[in-house]
């Protein structure tokens, strides 16, 4: 189609619009489509064999293509290959043919069709500014392909092939030109003057722009030695950065730093770690190690803490609506409160709480946490065998991270939060060093307030913090990691404080967990206390929570399985149904007295248990056995126990030889069961004396204490447990040592109503409540005699007792 200079012609077609390129006339080009609007029109076009527009999209609207944000210099082109791909969009293929200019836009249907005016570059055109226009352009072009990748050269050759000044700018623009807005601007321009100094301007641009990358480039490789060409990338961001006068994230880095709530050394501190860090070589080891760690100072709360709950009876309630007993954390919680009341400026005190597993030392930290209104936090040390947990690794290791003490800070976002040191006495120690030292200086109240972490290296203050540790034993615990921690020992539950948590705690969270509600499922008390006696056998509670879970499952499925089934209801005579049959058979007192037989007091992990001693005396050489899978105390205990009968034999009726004629045989039922300590002392003493002496020991009595060699009852512990196991027993007196009378107010409330308690001094004290008295004795002889007589010579006691005296 011959156009001539100003020669206009108006023609109404299709418009797409066109992204991320810009269409010539004379060159082909190729676009995607993702409005259906403009996918409609294309389709049209090819439908009806017709040119369409092509007008690029504004700069700056990412969003739908609209016609506000279409150019108004566009250019006719025929579709070659329209395609619809299957993610919604298509792609197109059309050749240039003329510029236009849009006059106006009109929806039709649905698509948009352009009125264009067709127009060339206006301007006078003669030979000698043809070519005066062509030559600065193409020595502009020259200086710039030199700077190009191979193959330039040939754009070069033919671009001198062009005399047309308009087409050799289209040509220039498609090959040399990589930005689409220096491109759509020649497009737009119709003066050949101007176009060819817009050319000019932006291939000057694109060549200073080209040497600029050239210097970074040579600067860059100038820094490289050959062991950091690795970070050849890297190198060439940070001189980019410093030519263009930015300073990596440093001014957000100091922007934090000045905002951080700290005193005025930790943030010269930073400043100085900061002032490292810009002159370290982007992306190294050493430069990450320096961003993690202001990092991490950043986060610690240095100055920002919490407000503490004074109120000593919203506290209380708190705790009590969170757990039954644990009377003594409790109370001691509650006394700091009321101090902390008095005297704000109270250090934070560092608990210790022992006791089995199960009885609520974990949650109970959470539960003061919420009484204080303090954050909580629970680092778990069990297992943990490397002095780094606690205090860090030191910064010149790579990998280098804080310890858990600062974890627990970043992480409770406060400078006073509850941290709960949870199994502290599972802390193990091997080569690296023993974390159980590096929590002497976190825990000792005279030496927290100034803790360094090997990694922070900057003083952090522990001494608003409140420590709480959790141990099942002080065994394992070193002692001056003990002397600075104040021990609260939780004891295990009472059968009635099992119940009053299953019914309170246990029982509404797994109905709630089991989408069942007390409607849907009640459990009698009785049937807790059948779960409690003959299923479970704890301290705790952890197995009583899995049983009632048991029941909550199968109560779900019963009514789920059963359209007509509303209510299931477990009482004590269906648990059964639910549990299967008892696991623990119901352990009662003898029906008569025995002799060599004893029921003692032991305290296990499981609680109390009475536990049977029983002794037999055989002819023999004087050897004395031990089993039941004793351990050393309890076999110490046991010979102390010879040496004190052996004392007293005399006063008892017993052979003085005894040690030397028979064989003794000390039993401990249960043999699988490993037992030790010193307090089945006076029961093992009892047990002997009866054998020896033959004289029966009261069936309903049950004896807890250690022997002394002079044969003094000395204090024993778990007072608590033991009572709770001989009231379950049907025991009526308990022997006990006299210094343990002050522990009975542990000891719970039904337990001291049923029990008679008789304090004991010394053995001979025990052995006269223990043992049947000897004018009983004598009678149940005399009546065996007469039954016996009856029975083979059918004569009476008398006559047989008259002839034996004869």
């Amino acid at each position: 189609m011959a156009k001539n200079i100003d020669q206009t012609e108006r023609t109404v077609l299709p418009v797409l619009a066109v992204r991320e390129t810009v269409a010539f006339p004379a060159y082909t080009v190729s676009f995607e489509l993702d409005d259906e609007l403009f996918m409609a029109a294309a389709e049209a076009a090819v439908e009806l064999n017709s040119p369409v527009l092509l007008c690029a999209v504004k700069e700056g609207n990412a969003g739908k293509p609209a016609i506000q944000t279409l150019s108004r210099i566009g250019t006719i082109a025929r579709i070659r290959q329209f395609v619809r791909n299957e993610d919604g969009t298509a792609k197109v293929v059309a050749d240039g043919i003329a510029r236009v200019k849009v006059t106006d836009f009109t929806r039709f249907a649905n698509y948009i069709c352009g009125t264009a005016i067709t127009k060339e570059s206006s301007g006078k055109k003669n030979p000698i500014n043809t070519q005066a226009y062509c030559r600065a352009i193409i020595s502009e072009a020259e200086i710039l392909a030199a700077l190009m990748p191979e193959g330039s050269e040939q754009l070069i050759t033919q671009a001198k092939t062009y005399e047309d000044p308009d087409a050799l700018i289209d040509f220039i623009a498609i090959n040399f030109l990589p930005k689409n807005k220096d491109r759509q601007r020649l497009l737009e321009c119709f003066d050949i003057k101007k176009r060819t100094e817009l050319t000019t301007a932006f291939l000057k641009s694109e060549t200073d722009i080209i040497l600029c990358e050239l210097k970074v480039h040579k600067k860059v490789r100038g820094n490289l030695n050959q062991n950091q060409k690795e970070f050849y990338l890297r190198e060439q961001i940070r001189v980019i950065r410093e030519e263009l006068g930015e300073d990596d994230d440093n001014d957000e880095f100091a922007e934090k730093i000045y905002s951080l709530k700290a005193p005025d050394e930790i943030k010269s501190k930073l400043f100085k770690e900061l002032d490292r860090m810009s002159k370290m070589p982007f992306g190294s080891a050493e430069a990450t190690v320096c961003r993690t760690y202001l990092d991490t100072c950043l986060e610690i709360p240095w100055e920002t803490r919490t407000q503490d709950r004074t109120d000593v009876a919203a506290a209380s309630k708190i705790l009590d609506a969170d757990h039954d007993g644990l009377r003594k954390v409790k109370d001691r919680i509650l006394e700091f409160l009321a101090v902390k009341q008095l005297n704000p400026e109270l250090k934070n005190q560092i608990l210790c709480l022992v006791g089995p597993p199960g009885v609520g030392k974990t949650s109970i930290g959470a539960s003061i946490a919420r009484a204080t209104k303090r954050k909580y936090v629970r680092v778990s040390l069990g297992g943990v065998r490397d002095e780094a947990d606690i205090r860090g690794h030191r910064k010149t290791y790579i990998g280098a991270m804080p310890g858990r003490i600062v974890n627990a800070l970043i992480e409770a976002k406060s400078k006073n939060p509850l941290i709960l040191l949870d199994e502290v006495d599972k802390l193990t120690r091997d080569a690296h060093g023993d974390p159980a030292s590096a929590l002497l200086e976190v825990l000792d109240g005279e030496q927290n307030h100034s803790f360094r972490d090997h990694f922070v290296e900057i003083p952090l203050d522990l001494s608003e913090c409140m420590f709480i540790a959790t141990a099942n034993t002080l065994d394992t615990v070193p002692k001056p990691l003990l002397d600075r921690m104040e021990i609260i020992e939780l004891t295990s539950y009472t059968r009635g404080e099992k119940l009053a948590i299953a019914k309170n705690h246990l029982l509404p969270k797994q109905l709630k967990r089991h989408g069942l509600n007390r409607r849907m499922l009640t459990v009698s008390d009785g049937a807790i206390l059948e779960i409690i006696d003959f299923y479970t056998r704890e301290a705790g509670v952890r197995s009583l929570e899995r049983k009632i879970a048991e029941i909550a499952r199968k109560a779900a499925r019963r009514i789920v399985e059963s359209a007509e089934l509303k209510c299931v209801r477990v009482t004590e005579g269906n648990v059964f149904e639910f549990l299967g049959a008892r696991r623990l058979m119901p352990e009662t007192v003898s029906e008569f007295n025995e002799v060599g037989t004893v029921n003692g007091l032991a305290y296990t992990e499981a609680g109390g248990d009475v536990l049977k001693v029983e002794v037999a005396v055989l002819d023999g050489s004087g050897k004395l056995e031990l089993t039941g899978s004793l351990g050393d105390v309890m076999k110490e205990s046991a010979k102390i126990a010879v040496s004190v009968v052996r004392s007293i034999a005399s006063e008892y009726g017993i052979d003085p030889d005894f040690h030397k004629n028979k064989d003794i045989h000390i039993h401990f039922p249960e043999g699988a069961v490993p037992k030790d300590g010193p307090s089945a002392g006076v029961t093992m003493v009892t047990a002997l004396v009866s054998a020896l002496s033959g004289r029966a020991v009261k069936r309903d009595v049950a004896m807890t204490g250690e022997i002394s060699l002079r044969g003094k009852v000395l204090a024993i512990g778990g007072l608590k447990e033991k009572t709770s196991a001989a009231y379950a027993f049907g025991i009526k007196e308990v022997l006990i040592p006299r210094d343990n009378m002050q522990n009975l107010e542990d000891c719970s409330t039904e337990a001291i109503e049923a029990l008679r308690f008789i304090p004991c001094e010394n053995i001979r004290e025990v052995l006269k409540a223990a043992l049947v008295p000897e004018p009983a004795r004598k009678e149940r002889e005399k009546q065996a005699n007469s039954d016996f007589n009856e029975i083979f010579f059918g004569e009476s006691a008398e006559r047989n007792e008259a002839t034996v005296n004869i």
